[in-house]
């Protein structure tokens, strides 16, 4: 079963930070009430284990605030990073019990929860709802097909760089930007956390994000706290034809 997380008061679905971003983005009013009937919020510390692979899951879950890591633990014991899920992103599959990844909240995570199989009823009865988790299940395809990419063909200052894009451009903090040009975010995971993901060693991480910040592409606020300058600047460096119309 998911490890102890503390329950949260209700938010109301007008005032969610991901409203529009979730899986209930193309709700109208009287499928969000659906939703609210069997929705609560749980909230968990950085470094507890969310769900352990296997595990049954009686819920399924939109990120609300915070990361989450997915990782696989290979035969021989070895475990290896997967994915990380960021606000908005879908936890848990509402046609499967149990959840093929340890999911362990990597920062404080607070989770919008749904019990599964009513929400997995409300799919079949909801186009809004079912039409919008395919989405982000083809979404979540095409982010795993660009890491093959990201993991097998670029340079280390590429990986860096590419990391560094998709969590600007999913976790910035939009008030925190002075002009369209700049993003100012805090870095979820720790450069350890960062070489294990990108199939770096910790030197290669550490090095590549000094030569980052000494070329002008971010700038460092102790380890985690990054700005970024000019998006552009950041793009080029990623090794994509990208031209950062993604940001908006």
């Amino acid at each position: 079963m998911p490890s102890r997380s503390l329950a949260m008061p209700e938010l109301a679905c007008a005032d969610c930070p991901i409203r529009h971003r979730a899986v209930c983005a193309r709700c109208e009013s009287d499928e969000l009430e659906q939703l609210d009937a069997i929705k609560y919020y749980r909230r968990f510390e950085a470094g507890q284990t969310i769900a352990w692979a296997g595990d049954q899951m009686d819920f399924v879950a939109s990120v609300v605030e915070g990361v989450a890591s997915l990782t696989q633990t290979m035969e021989d014991g070895r475990r290896q990073m997967v994915g990380l899920l960021l606000p908005s992103d879908f936890l848990g599959r509402p046609n499967r019990e149990s959840v093929a990844y340890d999911v362990t909240a990597t920062t404080d995570v607070m989770l919008c929860c749904f019990r599964r199989v009513p929400f997995q009823t409300l799919i079949s009865e909801t186009p809004h709802i079912s039409q919008r988790l395919l989405e982000m299940t083809l979404d979540e395809l095409d982010a795993a097909r660009e890491w093959m990419l990201l993991l097998g063909r670029k340079t280390a200052r590429e990986k860096i760089a590419s990391f560094l894009s998709i969590i600007a451009r999913r976790d910035a903090s939009l008030k925190n930007r002075p002009n369209a040009n700049e993003l100012v975010f805090d870095l979820p995971l720790t450069r350890e956390a960062m070489a294990d993901y990108l199939g770096l060693t910790l030197e290669t991480v550490s090095r590549q994000m000094s030569a980052l910040k000494r070329d002008g592409v971010i700038e460092l606020k102790g380890k985690r706290h990054i700005t970024v300058p000019d998006v552009s600047a950041l793009m080029e460096e990623t090794g994509d034809d990208a031209d950062g119309g993604m940001f908006g």
